[in-house]
Order: C-alpha cells, then sequence, then structure tokens
C-alpha cells in the first residue's frame, strides 16, 4: 500500500519558538489516523503545513508525490479549526460554491447529509447555532471525493451528544483508499474510529502505531496510553 503524505526532517519555527521540530513519519493509503497531542503541541501547524497555508522552515513535506500547493488542494480535503464560511450566505448557496470549486464535490452526498441532520438549506448560516454551523462545515468538506482529508478538532466545538454523529458521518461518507487525518485532543471520543496514531509533544512525534499493536503490545486503550504519556 503506497503512502498518501512522507514528512523527512519537517520543522516549522516562528522565530524563537519551534512548533514542529524535525519530524519524520509516513502515512499509508486507506487509513483513519489520530493526530494527537495536548494543545501547542504543533496538531494545527502540521495540518496548515499539509494544506499549504504556512511554509516549512526546513525538511520535506510531500501529499501524494507532491509538495503542498495548486495539485494537492485538488486531493486534499480541509477543515480548519474555526468557522471560515460567510454568515450571509444561504446553505445551499455555500454548497453551490464548494461544487463550482471542486471538481470531487458531490452535492448529493451534500443534500442527503443535510437532510438526515434536519438542516434546511434555504436557512442562511448567521441564523444557525454554532455546533450546526460546524456541522455544516463538515458536510461540505465530506461531500467531496478526496483522497486526503484533514480534519483540525472536528468534535472540539460541539456537545458530547453531536460528537457521535460527527464521527458517523466521518467513517461512512470517505472513499475506501482515501486516508482521513483527524487532530485532536479528545482521545476517548475518537479512539474507536482510529486505525493508526501518531502522539505529538513539544513539535516532536513521541508514537507512532496502529491502534491494534497499541491494545496488544501495551495492555490498554490509546486514551489511557495518552494519559500515561503526556500525564493528564
Amino acid at each position: 500500500m503506497s503512502s498518501i503524505l512522507t514528512c523527512k526532517n519537517l520543522s516549522k519555527s516562528f522565530g524563537s519558538k519551534k512548533a514542529l521540530d524535525n519530524i519524520s513519519f509516513n502515512i499509508e493509503r486507506g487509513r483513519i489516523v489520530g493526530l494527537l497531542g495536548p494543545n501547542g503541541s504543533g496538531k494545527s501547524t502540521f495540518i496548515k503545513l499539509c494544506n499549504d497555508l504556512l511554509t516549512p522552515t526546513s525538511g520535506e513535506l510531500q501529499i501524494a508525490g507532491n509538495v503542498p500547493g495548486v495539485e494537492t488542494k485538488k486531493i486534499v480535503s480541509y477543515l480548519p479549526e474555526r468557522t471560515y464560511l460567510n454568515d450571509w450566505m444561504k446553505v445551499s448557496e455555500i454548497i453551490q460554491m464548494f461544487k463550482d470549486f471542486y471538481q470531487d464535490f458531490n452535492s448529493e452526498k451534500a443534500y442527503d447529509m443535510l437532510k438526515r441532520l434536519d438542516i434546511n438549506p434555504s436557512e442562511r448560516l448567521k441564523t444557525l447555532s454554532k455546533g450546526t454551523k460546524e456541522k455544516v462545515q463538515l458536510i461540505l468538506v465530506m461531500s467531496r471525493e478526496a483522497q486526503l482529508y484533514l480534519l483540525d478538532e472536528p468534535i472540539g466545538g460541539v456537545d458530547p451528544a453531536a460528537r457521535d454523529y460527527i464521527l458517523d458521518t466521518i467513517i461512512s461518507n470517505y472513499q475506501e483508499n482515501a486516508t482521513v487525518i483527524i487532530s485532536t485532543h479528545l482521545i476517548s471520543d475518537v479512539e474507536k474510529i482510529l486505525d493508526d496514531i501518531i502522539f505529538l509533544k513539544n513539535g516532536q512525534v513521541v508514537l507512532q502505531k496502529t491502534v491494534d499493536d497499541i491494545r496488544e503490545e501495551n495492555g490498554k486503550s490509546v486514551d489511557a496510553l495518552f494519559r500515561e504519556v503526556f500525564k493528564c
């Protein structure tokens, strides 16, 4: 199975602060990967580097053999930590915008998810609750037939009751050979859908393993191991 993402000796500094410090790993196709660590560990920085929103200070980063840029944006679907959509637009108008912008956007899938969530496409975004806005944004991201989904804290801003639906939406709306990277500090909520984990601490990779290996070798859950590693 080929890698969808590779990074080698990747670093990113902001002045004297190293947000990422010489990290190296490969991520395979067809996996759901948890990018896990406490706030400030470098998770969002890595996601932004993958989406060409930041430039590496040093090292290499490739997605499907390309440096992040115009070509990778065609195959990467990105969910930022904060809502970026225009409040004055109707949900249906945003769907049309995504359809016009992304060749791989499946509007039929988007409307189906809206219907199941009982979200009216004719509503303007500003009339929706914060949690519903975040669901709309996730629907837009997961309605693309992408090769790589980058989800930055997809369940951080919603109530616990909505988290299961969001996780179900993620696992039921991506192609089998696509890869999902979920950046989060809410380990216990996402653990059940993960294949692999990467622990980041102070900008460095402290552990990369499959979830099955963690359970077999360590005899504990990912959440328990996370608490042990990060003493939280």
